[in-house]
């Protein structure tokens, strides 16, 4: 069964920083493509960022130069580096797995809510 775990949400104030990671258990990312979503209060779900496994990667227009994504040395954690936060960045963040960024999503964590102050 795959399992995905996120992890780092909280409060923060508007220009800080946040770093999300997502859990792998009992596999690597190796092979996969992996990506963040968020859904905001009252909105649909979006892409954030996307990472291939040929290691391409896409962004979304709004949080481009300001997110990173990024998968840790055992490659079995995945990350997101958010910083100069909004307050229009403040959703709930999944990270999901799947066999291509261009092809969607086939599993996906249980999130883990980001609150940007203003």
């Amino acid at each position: 069964e795959v399992q995905l775990v996120e992890s780092g949400g909280g409060l923060v104030q508007a220009g800080g920083s946040l770093r999300l990671s997502c859990a792998a258990a009992g596999f690597t990312f190796d092979d996969y493509a992996i990506g963040w979503f968020r859904q905001a209060p009252g909105k649909e779900r979006e892409g954030v960022s996307c990472l291939n496994s040929d290691g391409s990667t896409s962004y979304a227009d709004s949080v481009k130069g300001r997110f990173t994504i990024s998968i840790g040395v055992a490659r079995n954690t995945m990350y997101l580096q958010m910083n100069s936060l909004k307050s229009e960045d403040t959703a709930v963040y999944y990270c999901a797995l799947g066999l291509d960024c261009k092809y969607g999503m086939d599993y996906w964590g249980k999130g883990t809510l980001v609150t940007v102050s203003s």
